[in-house]
C-alpha cells in the first residue's frame, strides 16, 4: 500500500492522506518523499485551489521514524537532503490545511505547521519531544513554532518536550480551530472549499505575501503587499468581483 493518498473530493479540492497506520503515520524517508511528489504536482496544478493534509481519525503524524534514526551518521543524515523534501510543502502556492485528529508529535507536528491554517480535534496533541532521546527539531520546529506561539510558549515544549492539548495549542496560536474529533475532516474540508471558491490569484498573493513578508523588515514587506496588490488590478477578477459587488449579485471568478 502507498504510504500517502491523493483524493480529488470535487472539483477545486485535493485532499491528501497520510497512510502508515500501524506505526502512527510514522514519517518515513519513503513518505516523505512520496509526500514532496505529491505537494509539487499538486502546486503545479492550477486547477487545485486548495489543499487539505491529514491523517486520518486516529493519528495525523506521531514524529520520526526512529527505527531508521537511531544508527544514522551525520555524513548520512546531509546526505538524504531531508530539506529539499520539506521545501515542497512550505513552496506549494496554493492554500494548506491541516486537519489533525491524535498526535501531531515531532515531525508530526513540524508538518502541521507548515500548513496556512489547521483545525484540530478535541482529542488531538501537539508537541516536540525531541529533546527526550537526545535530539532536538530539525524540520522547523525551532523556528515555526517561534514564530507561531513566541519563544516562552515555544521554549517551554521545546526544553520539555511535554505536549499540549488541542485547546492549548489554540489558546497560543497553533491551531486555527478545535471542532469535535469526528469533524474535523468536515470542517477541513468546508474551510477549503470556501477558500476555492475565491478568486485564486488574489488567494495565492495573499499566501505569498504572508509568507514572504513575516520574516522580511516592516518597510520591505509592506512594499511587497503594495506591489502585490496592485498588481491585482490586471485581473479579470477583480473587475468581476468589484462590478458584481456594485450590480449586488454573485461573482463568477475565472481565476484569471
Amino acid at each position: 500500500m502507498p504510504d500517502v493518498f491523493v483524493e480529488r473530493p470535487e472539483e477545486g479540492l485535493a485532499v491528501v492522506r497520510l497512510h502508515r497506520p500501524a506505526v502512527r503515520n510514522a514519517l518515513s524517508l519513503e513518505l516523505r518523499r512520496a509526500l514532496a511528489g505529491c505537494f509539487e504536482e499538486l502546486g503545479a496544478d492550477a486547477a487545485v485551489r486548495c489543499i487539505v493534509l491529514t491523517g486520518g481519525p486516529e493519528c495525523f503524524a506521531a514524529g520520526a521514524d526512529l527505527r531508521a534514526l537511531v544508527e544514522a551518521t551525520p555524513v548520512e543524515l546531509m546526505l538524504s537532503d531531508t530539506h529539499s523534501l520539506w521545501r515542497a510543502l512550505a513552496g506549494c502556492p496554493s492554500p494548506v490545511i491541516a486537519a489533525v485528529n491524535g498526535y501531531a508529535l515531532g515531525g508530526g507536528c513540524e508538518l502541521a505547521m507548515h500548513a496556512d491554517m489547521i483545525v484540530a480535534g478535541e482529542g488531538a496533541t501537539f508537541g516536540q519531544p525531541e529533546v527526550r532521546v537526545g535530539i532536538m527539531p530539525g524540520a522547523g520546529g525551532t523556528q515555526r513554532l517561534t514564530r507561531a506561539v513566541g519563544k516562552f510558549k515555544a521554549m517551554k515544549l521545546l526544553l520539555t518536550g511535554e505536549p499540549v492539548t488541542a485547546r492549548e495549542a489554540e489558546a497560543m496560536g497553533l491551531v486555527t480551530e478545535v471542532v469535535p474529533d469526528d469533524q474535523v475532516l468536515e470542517r477541513a474540508l468546508a474551510l477549503a472549499r470556501k477558500v476555492a471558491r475565491l478568486p485564486a490569484l488574489a488567494v495565492r498573493q495573499i499566501k505569498e505575501v504572508v509568507l514572504a513578508g513575516q520574516d522580511a523588515p516592516l518597510a520591505d514587506a509592506l512594499l511587497l503587499e503594495r506591489k502585490a496588490f496592485q498588481l491585482l488590478f490586471a485581473s479579470r477578477d477583480q473587475k468581476e468581483g468589484m462590478r458584481a459587488f456594485l450590480d449586488k449579485r454573485e461573482p463568477t471568478f475565472e481565476g484569471r
